[in-house]
This record gives C-alpha cells, sequence and structure tokens, in this order.
C-alpha cells in the first residue's frame, strides 16, 4: 500500500506531517520528533458516521476516495495530506496518562484542543438548482482546502465584475445555469450541438446590512440588448465580442464566443445594478447536490405525468432527488400556462426548499452529507476568478449566513408579451414596473419584512417630510420653474419641460438647457417664498426630500424655482424617489414558505 491508504510506507503517516495553522489558513510541516512513531488514524468525517452504503466515508486522497484509472502515488505534486487524529493518543478508561513521554504523550505532541461540536467543524458550502448558496462556516474549513479548491473550475471575466465581499455596500452575486449537455445521462436535454445558453439566471442581491436578499428570476425569452463583450482567449488575449441588439437575453451566454462575463454585462445594462461575481452550474449540479443532501422536498396542487420531462408525480408533498429533481426544474408543460415563466415560479419553489433543506439541522449535524455537499458543489461550480478559491467563497458564505430565510425574497422580473409577435414566443421589459424594482435594488431597499430596516426608514423620512414637505401646496399652474439637464440623457429637459406642460398643467415652466456641470442626484432650488410651489412640483415628479434646497432669502415675483435633473433621472414622469414598496402586481415569494406548484 502507498503512504497514503491504511498500509504505511516506512511507518510514517504522511499526514502526520502536518499540521494546521488556524492563522494563516494554511499547513505547515510538523516539527520532527525521533523516535516518534504515529498511530492509525480515523476517516475524514467521523470514524462513526458511516457513507449511505454502510461504509466508511472515504479519505481525501486514499485510494478509496479516488476514481478508477485516476490512481495516484503519495503526494505526487506535494498535495498536503489531511491532519488525523491518533487512536494510540486516547487516554486510558481510568483517565491516567498514556506513556510515550511526559505527560504521557510522545515527545514533541501538542496537548489537544477541546472538541468542537460537528456543527462548527462542518464545511458548509451549499447549492441551488442552478447557482448555489454558501452558508458560512468556522475557520476549520480549510482544514481539507486543498482537496475542494481542486475542484473548483473558474473562468477570468476581466473588469466585468469585482469586488462586493468584505465593503460596507451590497453584493450582487449572477447565479447561471447554463442548458450545455455536459455531464452523463444528459444527453437529452437542453440544445444539442450548442455551448450552452444562460438559460435559468437569478440576480442574487445580499443588502448591506446582510440582514436580507432578494433573488431576481430573470426570463431566458426576454428580448434585450447585449453589448459588446470583452472575452478572454486561452492564449491571454483578449477579443471583444460585437454586441447584438433586440434579441433573447439567452444568447448573453456560450453563443458566438460570449462568457458569463457577458452575461453580467448584459443584465448591469439591463438593471443597472454593478454585478460583482457569478457563478455558473449545468445540469449535473441538480442532480448531484439534491442526492448529497437526501433529497428536496416539493408540493404539487394536482398529479403531473410530463411525457417531456418524463416527470411522474403524484399531488401533495414529494422528496425529489437526482433525475426526477431535474425533471421537476425543468418541466414546463405541466404547469400554469405552460410557459417559461410559470417554469420560473416553479423554479424559485424548488430554490427556496432546497435553502431550508441545506439550512436545517438535519443537513447541518450530518458529517456524510457534509462530506458528500461539499464534494458535490465544488466538482458543479464554475466561478470566476474573483472568488476562485474555497477560502473565497468562505468569506462569502460568513458574510450571508446570518441571513434568516423568511427574509430571502424571490421575484420575477416584470415583463409582458412581445407585441412585434403574433404567435407570443418572447417578452419584453414591462417598464412601469421594472423600473421601480430597480430602483429598490440600487437603493438597497428590501423586499422582505425586516421590522428593523423598515421602522428606521419610515422613522427617517417622516422627519424629512415634516421638515421639507409639510405645508400648503400650490396650483399647477401657479408654479414657475426652469428645467436644466445635468444629467447624461441627451434633451431630457425637454421631454420633462414637455410633460409638465402638457400632462401636468405646469405652463409656467422653461428650458434651461445644459446645468453648468453634470450631477449624480436631481435637485430642486427654491426660496423660502416659493415653498408651496416647490411642494406641488415634489409632489407631480416624485422627488424626495432630499431633493429639495431651500435657499434664505425669498425670489422675486416671476423668479422661478431651478429644477436641475441628474444622473438618477430615468425619463419624464418616472418617480425620482425610490418606492418603499414593490408595485401592485409583481408576485413575490419568501424562501421560508412552501408553495404547491400547479
Amino acid at each position: 500500500m502507498d503512504a497514503q491508504s491504511r498500509g504505511r510506507a516506512g511507518d510514517i503517516d504522511p499526514a502526520d506531517q502536518w499540521v494546521f495553522d488556524p492563522e494563516t489558513g494554511d499547513y505547515r510541516l510538523r516539527p520532527s520528533s525521533p523516535g516518534t512513531r504515529p498511530a492509525a488514524s480515523s476517516s475524514p468525517a467521523s470514524s462513526a458516521s458511516p457513507s449511505p452504503s454502510g461504509s466508511a466515508a472515504p479519505r481525501p486522497g486514499s485510494r478509496a476516495g479516488s476514481r478508477a484509472g485516476n490512481r495516484r502515488a503519495a503526494s505526487p505534486r506535494g498535495e498536503v495530506p489531511r491532519q488525523r487524529r491518533r487512536r494510540g493518543a486516547e487516554a486510558p478508561a481510568g483517565g491516567g496518562p498514556t506513556g510515550g513521554g511526559p505527560g504521557g504523550r510522545a515527545a514533541g505532541r501538542r496537548k489537544a484542543k477541546p472538541k468542537k461540536s460537528r456543527k462548527n467543524r462542518a464545511l458548509v458550502w451549499t447549492g441551488g438548482v442552478t447557482a448555489f448558496l454558501i452558508v458560512g462556516t468556522s475557520a476549520a474549513a480549510y482544514y481539507l482546502y486543498d482537496h475542494f479548491n481542486g475542484n473548483l473550475s473558474t473562468i477570468d471575466v476581466g473588469n466585468a465584475g469585482n469586488g462586493g465581499f468584505g465593503t460596507d455596500g451590497p453584493i450582487n452575486i449572477l447565479l447561471i445555469g447554463t442548458d450545455k449537455r455536459t455531464g452523463k445521462g444528459n444527453e437529452g436535454y437542453g440544445d444539442n450541438g450548442s455551448g450552452g445558453h444562460a438559460d435559468t439566471t437569478f440576480l442574487f442581491h445580499v443588502a448591506a446590512d446582510r440582514t436580507n436578499a432578494t433573488v431576481l428570476s430573470i426570463p431566458r425569452d426576454l428580448i434585450t440588448d447585449i453589448p459588446d463583450c470583452p472575452t478572454k482567449q486561452e492564449d491571454g488575449s483578449t477579443e471583444i465580442i460585437p454586441g447584438t441588439p433586440g434579441t433573447r437575453f439567452n444568447n448573453s451566454l456560450g453563443q458566438e464566443g460570449r462568457d458569463p462575463g457577458c452575461t453580467m454585462r448584459t443584465v448591469k445594462e439591463l438593471t443597472g445594478l454593478d454585478v460583482h461575481h457569478f457563478m455558473m452550474a449545468d445540469f449535473n449540479a441538480v442532480k448531484t447536490l439534491t442526492t448529497a443532501i437526501g433529497g428536496v422536498e416539493v408540493c404539487l396542487e394536482k398529479p403531473v405525468k410530463d411525457p417531456k420531462s418524463h416527470l411522474d408525480l403524484p399531488a401533495g408533498k414529494s422528496t425529489i432527488m437526482g433525475e426526477d429533481a431535474l425533471a421537476f426544474v425543468r418541466t414546463r408543460k405541466s404547469f400554469g400556462n405552460s410557459s417559461d415563466l410559470d417554469r420560473i415560479k416553479v423554479q424559485q419553489q424548488f430554490l427556496s426548499s432546497m435553502i431550508r433543506k441545506l439550512k436545517s439541522n438535519d443537513t447541518l449535524t450530518d458529517p456524510g452529507k457534509m462530506w458528500k455537499l461539499a464534494e458535490a458543489v465544488t466538482k458543479a461550480l464554475t466561478v470566476d476568478t474573483g472568488i476562485g478559491t474555497i477560502k473565497k467563497l468562505t468569506q462569502f458564505g460568513q458574510e450571508i449566513s446570518g441571513i434568516n430565510t423568511k427574509n430571502i425574497s424571490f421575484v420575477t422580473l416584470p415583463v409582458k408579451d412581445n407585441p412585434a409577435e403574433i404567435v407570443k414566443a418572447t417578452v419584453v421589459l414591462d417598464e412601469a414596473k421594472a423600473r421601480p424594482l430597480f430602483s429598490m435594488l440600487q437603493n438597497d431597499v428590501s423586499l422582505t419584512e425586516v421590522e428593523k430596516k423598515e421602522k428606521a426608514a419610515k422613522d427617517k423620512a417622516k422627519k424629512e417630510q415634516e421638515a421639507l414637505l409639510k405645508g400648503e401646496r400650490a396650483a399647477a399652474s401657479d408654479v414657475r420653474v426652469e428645467v436644466l439637464n445635468g444629467g447624461d440623457t441627451a434633451g431630457a429637459a425637454q421631454t420633462t419641460l414637455t410633460w409638465l406642460q402638457n400632462s401636468q398643467g405646469v405652463l409656467k415652466s422653461s428650458n434651461g438647457g445644459n446645468a453648468p456641470k453634470k450631477i449624480a442626484k436631481t435637485t430642486l432650488e427654491f426660496a423660502p417664498n416659493q415653498a408651496d410651489q416647490a411642494r406641488k412640483l415634489a409632489d407631480l415628479m416624485g422627488l424626495p426630500a432630499s431633493a429639495l434646497k431651500q435657499g434664505t432669502e425669498d425670489a422675486e415675483p416671476l423668479e422661478p424655482m431651478t429644477l436641475t435633473l441628474g444622473a438618477d433621472f430615468e425619463g419624464a414622469g418616472v418617480p425620482i424617489a425610490a418606492p418603499t414598496k414593490a408595485p401592485e402586481g409583481i408576485p413575490q415569494m419568501e424562501a421560508d414558505k412552501q408553495i404547491c406548484a400547479g
């Protein structure tokens, strides 16, 4: 046997030559101790925790844990073996010392630290249907760093995204499920001969205070503009893939050489949100992850026997895994009106159920499940190089681990049928509902009922309104204002002027042209004796209290106020202030609730 199997090479266990340093997260050689002979060791999770087949879980690096045909000699590339406990170091029943040196321990041995609970030791990487939500863990996660780090696949997306972690701001992660036919048994799924599309896409927005998250589903059949995409090539060069206007969103990945960075750029252009990183998986992820955790519970309003996906489930609750789980999230014809939008609802329900299962004690306290889960996630996961290590993913997990499932809200991007089509096959953005939703995400307004945050926002808004907006309103016909363009939208001042005069009755308004300099936020400057006019215009424009700038001296009788449109201006009639609640008619659900698909 080699040195990494249960036998010994020269009576030396390589794992016993290394010790983990929690300060650095790295391993170092243990100081040599002549004459010390290491004893036998246990399995990686726990010798008392068998695998589902009844045998002990294989050790990383052992022959039992390696795939057939891929066996290696002991540490051929300098791999760091895992550190293992010693049976010979256990104290006798009476609690007395064992032999081998002072205090009953072999020379050079350090006193064992108190054993931590399994939950605190657990390496918790968790996954979703086509994306992965990583639940936080302790520093002991680095125990298996080398093994799992080697499983990860990475893609360099250049400057398409970066940052987010370890900052005071929100985090935006793009979770992509590709329909590329990779993996055994997936020949019947996806697009044959294709490089894969962005088949299922979630934008996972984590609030700056890390108390809540919003998961925005983006329909694959949305007609949108794909921008030019700088794409890294195998030789290290960068090729710019030309953009495509008015095409399906799912073409942002895998088509014409586009990488996930192009999907990130497309989402940024669509939503106005910076996308910091991406995580991507294929069909195998659904099968392996659901199997690793012992299945996911789903609920159906009626029995489903789908001839295309081969899903066959009774009404009520069922626990599914593997091929059944993949069939569930791929089924479209048997749910709702057979549209992709109804399939998105089913996927959201499935992902919510998976999150609940992953965060349950049934998963967190089972070493066998934890090992399988970590192995499955890291093998199925492809990420950008910015988070392409277990250390980075663990950091992300630690940042979001405190979010309660009731504060994870799923919402679908508001869309409507494409008016240009007779036979409806694609959708377009519903601007009236989508823009306020984007504004909420851009301003980190939660869709969930986070009591503390809501109360603070209401108190702050109330004080600002009382100070600046309390009082009489002038009639629209008495409002005098000059409109200036301080933003990036050409002709914004004129379109606003036309809207004010023709739609709102503000006839005493004028176009002041471009502002002396560009500004980020829209402002309304007015004199104390124009306060009633300012309040009326603020109502019409949807201006926040922070936009009102009151001077100290009264204005002349015919002197107008000055409205300067900033970069936050999105169009005439679109409120500047971020809404405090989602627009009417946008369905949403929370991750802690189970809803039966139908």
